[in-house]
């Protein structure tokens, strides 16, 4: 497969504006671990074979063992993860496939469990943004190298 279009060439301003989505992640205050393992699971579900190898490399450099990125998929079989990071593995599922069913109350209220109102904005927030390059990279044909 060959990429079809350099779009951060052909579109800078759009490239800066979800760029700077990118950097209101750093001011959420969320474990830049959970952050990788959120890129990951949409990643995975949207096939984004770019992303997926971009941020399991990001998530071994911050420490991320091979086992939780492994057993990533399957998530709710392991117990890998906590209470707090399967909220948001499965709030990242929902959202990444809102059309589906939307947000159900019981996904919700799970997540809210975990993260106040402030945290639960910026953790969709972050799941926004890592659908909306998947969809750039995808829709480009990009591979990872």
């Amino acid at each position: 497969m060959e990429q079809r279009i350099n779009y951060v060439e052909v579109a800078p301003d759009l490239i800066k504006l979800i760029s700077q989505l990118e950097l209101y992640k750093k001011r959420t205050g969320f474990d830049k671990k959970l952050i990788e393992l959120v890129k990951i699971r949409a990643s995975q579900l949207n096939n984004c074979a770019y992303c997926i190898n971009m941020h399991t490399m990001d998530a071994r450099a911050l420490g991320e063992t091979e086992q939780r990125i492994y057993c990533l998929s399957a998530w709710r079989e392991t117990e890998f993860y906590t209470a707090k990071e399967k909220a948001a593995l499965e709030l990242t599922e929902t959202v990444t496939n809102i059309a589906e069913q939307g947000v159900p109350d019981r996904v919700y209220q799970e997540v809210r469990k975990h993260f106040d109102e402030k945290q639960y904005i910026d953790l969709v927030g972050i799941i926004i943004t890592i659908n909306c390059w998947n969809r750039l990279s995808i829709a480009n044909h990009n591979v990872p190298e």
